[in-house]
């Protein structure tokens, strides 16, 4: 079985974790996280609000995290950079940064120049990468022998990018439009503050309204979304220039949406767009693309391991070329669900050669 190593442990580190507690892809050898209290790490494992606790809580020896019924054991490091772990020491062959730190990008190469391990993840969408992934999106253009270091995109992108390119094969775009809907996330207030960047320690984000109360506010701001959606779907002419966008930050805890507004090259139909995704569903390798049509609220997605889940109680066609979709994702569970299917991926491929 492959042998993984989670660099930060935060909650993707945790979902990606757990995800795979219930699917098995991988064995986790090794996590590194900067919290030096391995019964703190111990417990935010163990104990999650969205997710409940783990039937079979983990316990802490020393170094380790042991599980109580195999009795395996993980080693827990507290290094402030990917690059200082000794992973090869655990034998791990993939590592998966889930700290979201910029720094962690660049340090990662070092592991693959030094022979550490054979791939490393990144759990976000930045520059610097040797390739961004999404499902259903661009996974035929990964070239493992020149592909070491691993965006893993984000988790709108791995709801939208797919959905967009099913929408461009079959009808062609002229220009777009997505506003997503998010969760808050850990670095956001509960009253009113800075806005600290998660990604770059000690710099204050320069969208100020980002520092309000994530409570009590539905919190207008930029999106990378779309960015990270247009940089995989680039080789298929979707570009930023014909796809804008918009988010909000919503004052809930889990599962994100996405309304998008396509202006199509082709005349078409509702009925031939569900069609397509009917279709798509039936067909896919991945489970990537759910449809739905029941009365749901944001809460009845949780845990829903599609990337994307497409509610057509509200698709519509208007004057035959506007085209309405929203779309569902549990932006930790769904993605992380992924994040193991790109793992899986990669080591067929390279034992493929």
């Amino acid at each position: 079985m492959i042998k993984v190593g989670i660099n930060g442990f935060g909650r993707i580190g945790r979902a990606i974790f757990r995800n795979n507690l219930d699917k098995s892809v991988f064995e986790v050898v090794a996590i590194n996280d900067i919290n030096p209290d391995n019964a703190n790490i111990a417990y935010t494992l163990n104990y999650d609000t969205l997710y409940d606790r783990l039937p079979e809580p983990y316990k802490v020896e020393g170094d380790y995290l042991v599980h109580p019924g195999s009795g395996s054991k993980i080693l827990v490091t507290h290094k402030a950079s990917v690059a200082d772990v000794d992973w090869a020491g655990q034998g791990v062959d993939f590592v998966i940064d889930a700290s979201g730190v910029y720094q962690n990008v660049l340090d990662a190469q070092k592991l693959i120049q030094n022979k550490s391990v054979k791939k490393v993840f990144i759990t976000h969408s930045p520059k610097d990468v040797d390739f961004t992934m999404v499902l259903g999106a661009n996974e035929h253009l990964i070239d493992v022998d020149k592909h070491h270091v691993i965006s893993t995109s984000i988790c709108d992108a791995t709801a939208i990018a797919p959905v967009t390119k099913a929408i461009n094969d079959a009808f062609g775009i002229d220009h777009a439009y997505g506003t997503t809907l998010h969760p808050w996330l850990n670095y956001q207030n509960l009253m009113d503050g800075p806005a600290s960047s998660w990604s770059v320690p000690g710099e204050i984000y320069h969208h100020f309204a980002l520092g309000r109360s994530a409570i009590g506010n539905m919190i207008p701001k930029p999106t990378s979304a779309i960015a990270a959606t247009c940089k995989v779907l680039e080789s298929y002419g979707i570009t930023q220039e014909k796809f804008g966008s918009f988010s909000y930050r919503t004052p809930t805890a889990i599962v994100g949406s996405a309304d998008l507004t396509f202006s199509l090259n082709k005349v078409t139909q509702k009925e031939e767009v569900i069609s397509l995704f009917e279709n798509l569903e039936q067909t896919q390798h991945w489970p990537i693309i759910h449809n739905n049509w029941e009365p749901l609220v944001s809460l009845d997605f949780k845990k829903a391991d599609f990337g994307a889940v497409i509610d057509h109680r509200w698709t519509d066609v208007v004057g035959g070329k506007m085209l309405k979709i929203v779309l569902w994702y549990d932006n930790e569970w769904g993605y992380a669900a992924r994040v193991l299917n790109q793992v899986s991926l990669v080591n067929k491929l390279l034992q493929n050669g």
